[in-house]
């Protein structure tokens, strides 16, 4: 009895449910075909959270809409289209990879950790999921821009509440290809840190396309989307020795 309510409890609600296809609705999207999966997600990150601590956020509606609902919006950017090979800096437990690699199985997502224990749960789902499209790394985003099989061979680079934009364009403008684009998700204060970080995204090649203003579904927090266009090579010196980037942002 007691294992058998744990597991009913691990699952997702109807309330959860309808959330996730409300919410979707509000983003313009139809989520209905990959709500098996999503719910089944849900489980995996509920079951494995109580052991490894994979996320802050544990209720069933701040996972709808923090993680996978959040993770979503990046495909109010028009130019994130089937075919693109894209890479996920700092995913953690998946996110905002793992739910856009569901919904666009045309899309290959990697998703980079630099925590083994999250780079093995990211594995665990998309095995179970069944996730042909994805695959999980473990590393850091400082030593694979180094290696010349990655270095400059992204589509697009998608980063979450990461670090500052000056960072973030160090992490990921390395790894993407010249015409190339990053999508760095973040929140109300976005413009005053793209133009903090325009002397680093002038020296790393990028340049901000705009700035897209979304709310999350339900909660009517405020979200941004920085797109970065990729329009030169980013210099070999970057990105710097792991770890620098955070500490000391180029200015």
């Amino acid at each position: 009895m007691g294992g058998h309510l744990a597991n009913t409890m691990m699952q997702m609600t109807l309330e959860g449910r309808r959330l996730f296809l409300q919410g979707g609705q509000e983003l313009g999207l139809d989520l209905e075909p990959y709500l098996p999966r999503f719910a089944r997600f849900y489980e995996l990150l509920n079951l494995v959270n109580q052991s490894t601590n994979l996320t802050a956020i544990r209720d069933e509606q701040g996972i709808v809409l923090k993680h996978f609902l959040d993770s979503l919006t990046c495909l109010s950017y028009s130019g994130f289209i089937d075919g693109l090979s894209v890479i996920d800096v700092g995913t953690g437990a998946g996110f905002p990879g793992l739910p856009l690699a569901i919904v666009r199985p045309n899309i290959h997502f990697d998703l980079l950790d630099a925590t083994q224990k999250k780079v093995g749960f990211v594995a665990q789902v998309i095995q179970d999921l069944g996730l042909s499209n994805a695959q999980a790394l473990w590393g850091r985003a400082e030593t694979l821009a180094r290696q010349n099989v990655k270095r400059e061979t992204y589509d697009a680079a998608l980063t979450r509440a990461v670090a500052s934009l000056a960072t973030v364009a160090e992490l990921t403008l390395p790894l993407v290809r010249m015409g190339g684009f990053v999508i760095a998700q973040k929140g109300a204060g976005a413009e005053a840190e793209a133009e903090q970080a325009q002397g680093a995204l002038r020296r790393l090649g990028g340049v901000v396309e705009h700035i897209l203003r979304l709310t999350l579904p339900r909660t009517g927090d405020e979200r941004a989307l920085v797109i970065i266009q990729k329009i030169s090579p980013s210099p070999l010196e970057y990105p710097r020795k792991p770890g620098v980037p955070a500490k000391n942002p180029l200015s």
